[in-house]
């Protein structure tokens, strides 16, 4: 019946009998089935062969996704189990127990459930991966264990760490004692399976906290026994190749690890805190920076805006905006979108976060006197045809970034400032004449990031009167307005939000700007003058995209009185 599948598969032509014969070569050479060498080669889904599949073997194919699993349906079957054998169970009734599996013709593993649980099944199919992230979501976070089991084991056993312990016994303890090893490496891990962009672990009197950042709001998890802390920091520090001997300055270093065969990267920053040494590890995905500009949230007008600008021969655009509101994103996309053969890119960043193949990248290290400055200067020399300033600090960086553009250079970079126009004042309160700052930049852009709501639990509703009123929208401006908000459900963590998308203000100079930079007028009146040219504010911004449903007005509210 197999063969007839896949015989099928190429007379409905999604795949060749090439490919075919492709997928057969690598199942050998790797050790996989047929189906999973599909999929990898990219050849087709696993969410279509698993509906194929089931459809040859005449059994129904479920979508996990948006499954919500009672918790007495999932203990029926033990955590290791269901891992060992990719199966998740959806239902019981009458005795008999509904479980999700791979493949429904191994009699193995079905004979196996049945034994083990000693109950009657009934099979349905769905894809390998929706399985496991089935698991993970009911389960833990871990294809081996949670950390809430992880904890449960330390809270049983009297393993006892003390502050007063030598160094080298630490490190020692921290190589050799495998729990310390595994809680780093799931706390890691469950950070990436949740989509966190940072893992905070902060020492208190009592106890460890370790929060998430998920979607810019930070999700506390389980606290680890405080005698843990020293085993735990030293941990993280030989992961990432820090003096384990220093616990009284901040540290700095970068972890290179692996979760569900990708890689990450995480950079660690050390703080010594009043109860300890407080840890934050920022992770960085490749993947993040392989968004094409299309995919980072312009309005249409603003997308054909930003297009203009970054295509101009020399000037400088600013990108300005909070930590952690995309803006090194942002940027990235623009460095891909022109690195061409034709073009010389030079960037200068403190830290390099991510590797970008075709451009030539120089990290900033000031403890040996390599500034933004003299990096800038050395840049210079090699003739590029753009720069990247990772980040506009002082007057002499801001500085010599302007002279590189008034010289024929394409240069970008940012400013930690809250909107577009206050950029202009920032740079000039820095020192840089008024007449160079007018004359050299030629766009700012703001940037905050805002929730997306979540596709699997949205649902439209009316709005309220006051919220309507809070954004000054007329009920005609409300006429095809899509106002939606999700209920929460898994797939989310019941937060009605997944991932987040990008609002922006493009502020692009023109005459009466420069005219106004020139005099040294204030944010407020280049703000003004920015509206007048069809500039939109990055509230009026997040507006149009709540009532295009892509987020929320209450998203919105927060991002008016200064959250992001």
């Amino acid at each position: 019946m197999a063969d007839d599948y896949l015989k099928k598969l190429i007379r409905d032509g999604v795949i060749s009998k090439d490919q075919l014969a492709e997928a057969e070569d690598l199942a050998n050479n790797l050790g996989v089935t047929v189906d999973e060498a599909l999929v990898k080669l990219g050849y087709t889904s696993a969410a279509e062969l698993g509906q194929r599949q089931a459809a040859a073997y005449g059994f129904e194919y479920v979508s996990l996704d948006a499954v919500e699993i009672p918790s007495t349906v999932v203990g029926l079957v033990p955590e290791s189990v269901a891992r060992e054998n990719i199966v998740i169970p959806l239902a019981m009734g009458d005795d008999r127990l509904k479980v999700a599996v791979v493949n429904p013709l191994d009699y193995e593993v079905l004979d196996k459930l049945r034994f083990v649980l000693n109950k009657e099944i009934d099979v349905v199919v769905a894809s390998k991966e929706a399985i496991q992230s089935a698991i993970n979501r009911h389960y833990g976070q871990s294809e081996t264990e949670s950390v809430d089991t992880m904890l449960l084991e330390f809270t049983e056993t009297a393993i006892d760490f003390t502050e007063t312990e030598s160094t080298s016994n630490k490190a020692q303890a921290a190589e050799e004692n495998a729990p310390i090893v595994r809680l780093a490496n799931l706390i890691v891990a469950e950070a990436v399976n949740m989509r966190a962009s940072d893992i905070h672990i902060e020492p208190f009197p009592d106890r460890i906290r370790v929060r998430y950042r998920i979607d810019g709001v930070l999700v506390e998890r389980d606290s680890p026994p405080r005698r843990l802390l020293a085993a735990l920091t030293s941990r993280f520090k030989i992961m990432g190749s820090i003096d384990i001997s220093e616990r009284r300055r901040p540290q700095d270093g970068r972890i290179k690890t692996r979760v569900n065969g990708k890689d990450f990267d995480l950079r660690v920053s050390i703080l010594p805190s009043q109860h300890g040494q407080a840890i934050v590890m920022r992770i960085l995905d490749r993947d993040n920076i392989k968004v094409g500009i299309r995919n980072l949230g312009f309005s249409e007008e603003n997308y054909r805006r930003f297009l203009n600008v970054v295509r101009r021969p020399n000037g400088i655009f600013l990108v300005t905006g909070p930590t952690g509101s995309g803006k090194t994103t942002t940027l990235y996309s623009a460095m891909g979108e022109m690195n061409r053969p034709d073009k010389k890119i030079i960037t200068a960043e403190d830290p390099v976060e991510y590797y970008l193949p075709g451009i030539n990248q120089c990290e900033i290290k000031a403890e040996i006197g390599l500034t933004f400055a003299k990096v800038i200067k050395a840049m210079l020399r090699q003739a590029p045809n753009i720069i990247l300033v990772g980040e506009i600090r002082d007057p002499e960086t801001a500085d010599i970034a302007i002279q590189a553009s008034l010289t024929g250079h394409l240069v970008f970079s940012t400013l930690h400032t809250n909107d577009a126009p206050s950029s202009i004042t920032r740079l000039i309160d820095m020192g840089v004449a008024p007449f160079l700052v007018a004359s050299s930049v030629m766009a700012i852009m703001g940037q905050r990031l805002t929730r997306r709501v979540c596709p699997k639990c949205v649902e439209s509703y009316e709005p309220e009167p006051s919220e309507l009123q809070e954004f000054n929208l007329t009920p005609d401006m409300c006429v095809n307005a899509n106002f939606v908000r999700g209920k929460g459900c898994s797939y989310c963590q019941h937060t009605g939000y997944r991932g987040r998308v990008g609002v922006h203000e493009l502020m692009i100079m023109n005459s009466a700007l420069r005219e106004m930079t020139f005099k040294n007028e204030p944010s407020q009146n280049l703000m003004r003058q920015a509206r007048l040219f069809g500039m939109k504010t990055l509230v009026e911004d997040a507006v149009d995209k709540a009532i295009a449903g892509k987020t929320t007005l209450l998203e919105c509210y927060k991002l008016s009185k200064g959250g992001h």
